[in-house]
């Protein structure tokens, strides 16, 4: 583990015992000096992770007191992020979570993925459906495109997985960004299918345009998620 790493895995740490509870909502993190003991590490890599973990809205400085963990919701998906499942497992615990793949294939893009994927009719995509099962209910169908240009293989197996650990560990895809569309529509046939709707008769859309880093738009992704199970949070820091 190189120095420049190593905040990195302390951040990675830290952020775990915020989101399982070692480190409780409104207390105090260990000092920098405590904490450059604990992971025997100076205090500038120490303060490089503070300040990661202040971005990513765990904690906040407070001058003359420390590091005070915020408030953290386990059942909560980022929007701005982009996080795969198989990353929100670890928060929450892999035994919460299961994948199930219901639709798996290549197909020509139609009219209306063309028009999403910004390509042509015609072109080859990776249709990919899959329910995400949480405490024994299936509360989200994600329906995903991929452009088979920049993804030439894919499997079922892989899609049962993690595809953004196969995208970015075995085709070295560079993703990088996302714009980000919500909205709330009636249920369709096809979440009734793959739902545990209950009563609910709307679901809440998170319409995923995903990017590489040479800004080509290679992913369209809809998350359909029941109304009543997550709170999707942002957090944001006024720069100064």
């Amino acid at each position: 583990m190189t120095k420049s790493n190593k905040y990195k895995q302390i951040f990675e740490d830290l952020s775990k015992k915020i989101q399982d509870g070692t480190y409780t909502a409104n207390s105090i993190l260990p000092s920098e000096n405590e904490l450059s003991v604990i992971y025997a590490t100076s205090r500038e890599t120490i303060r490089k992770a503070l300040t990661l973990l202040a971005q990513k809205g765990f904690i906040q400085k407070l001058r003359g007191k420390g590091s005070l963990v915020l408030d953290v919701s386990r059942m909560s998906f980022p929007i701005s992020g982009l996080v795969s499942f198989k990353e929100l497992q670890t928060s929450m615990g892999r035994d919460q979570i299961e994948t199930y793949v219901h639709e798996f294939g290549l197909m020509r893009a139609d009219d209306q993925v063309a028009s999403q994927l910004e390509t042509s009719a015609k072109e080859e995509v990776w249709k990919v459906v899959r329910s995400r099962q949480i405490s024994g209910e299936r509360i989200i169908l994600d329906k995903s495109y991929f452009l088979k240009e920049q993804v030439p293989f894919l499997t079922k197996e892989i899609c049962e997985n993690s595809i953004y650990e196969y995208l970015e560990g075995e085709l070295e895809l560079p993703i990088d960004f996302a714009k980000k569309e919500i909205v709330v529509e009636e249920c369709t046939d096809e979440d009734r299918e793959y739902l545990d709707l209950d009563k609910y008769d709307h679901v809440v859309i998170v319409k995923n345009f995903v990017h590489l880093k040479d800004a080509t738009l290679f992913e369209y992704t809809e998350s359909r998620h029941r109304l009543d199970m997550f709170r999707f949070v942002d957090f944001a820091r006024r720069k100064h």
